[in-house]
């Protein structure tokens, strides 16, 4: 069973900060501001290459995907090894890990169910392999074609590739500074597209290590919101025990040679 490559997209989509069009910059305290001096599309560019050189980071969001919501919560580092999980509105939820040059997968009943069609199965199917599985981790190789689709949140450079590559740096406004989480934060905000979407990103008020805390897409066909935290926190992920696993390579080897 191929995952549903739409879910896994979410997430980056929710994490890129597209902003655009035209404004000015504007900020207070300058006499404590970190970025004095520095224009909005500055200060986006300098938070864009920064959180490029994390070498870890949490991930928490919610948005909508063809007008369905979802939500994910993932922490994810440079080396491939990633933990966390993603629920949908219609009660469907999965967890993701990845160790050990492995992929787990383990989701409930509504979440195969949910996905089913998505990646060509029926509902039949899906139901066949929540029946399969039942309530155990599906286990695969990172490296598996499957295995990819389960674990793209788990590639932490292409997800910053993403960012970079869909950020517009140029033409944002600089707004009253906010705090996200406890973390005092610049807010640059772009004008409303043609489909009244706007999008704020903010951004730590530290000229050492300005990160990407948070961005808010309002308005258009997908709103939503991601929050990054835990930059270039180490991370651990256990595999699951071995007795709740079904090895999904192993099987297919099975059915194959039978």
């Amino acid at each position: 069973m191929r995952a549903n490559r739409k879910l896994w997209a979410t997430a980056a989509i929710c994490l890129t900060v597209v902003v655009g069009v035209t404004g000015c910059g504007k900020g207070d305290d300058k006499a404590a501001d970190p970025f004095a001096g520095l224009s909005a599309d500055d200060i986006a560019k300098k938070a864009v290459e920064t959180t490029k050189g994390a070498t870890s980071v949490h991930m928490k969001g919610e948005g909508k995907d063809d007008g369905k919501d979802m939500k994910v919560d993932f922490s994810v580092d440079d080396k491939g090894t990633c933990q966390g999980s993603m629920s949908m509105a219609e009660g469907g939820k999965a967890e993701v890990m990845r160790t050990g040059g492995f992929t787990y997968m383990k989701g409930d009943d509504a979440f195969y169910k949910g996905t089913a069609g998505e990646d060509g199965s029926s509902a039949e199917e899906a139901g066949a392999i929540a029946t399969l599985l039942n309530g155990r981790w599906m286990k695969l190789p990172a490296d598996d074609a499957d295995s990819n689709d389960m674990g793209e949140f788990c590639d932490l450079k292409a997800l910053f590739a993403d960012m970079d590559k869909d950020t517009e740096t140029t033409g944002l406004t600089r707004e009253a500074d906010a705090d996200v989480d406890g973390t005092a934060a610049v807010v640059l905000k772009s004008k409303a597209d043609k489909k009244g979407e706007t999008t704020t990103l903010f951004v730590a008020k530290d000229s050492a290590k300005p990160y990407i805390l948070r961005s808010v897409t309002a308005g258009g066909d997908e709103p939503g919101t991601v929050t990054l935290s835990d930059f270039d926190k180490p991370l651990t992920v256990t595999a699951p025990p071995a007795d709740q696993v079904m090895d999904m390579e192993a099987l297919m080897k099975a059915g194959a040679g039978s």
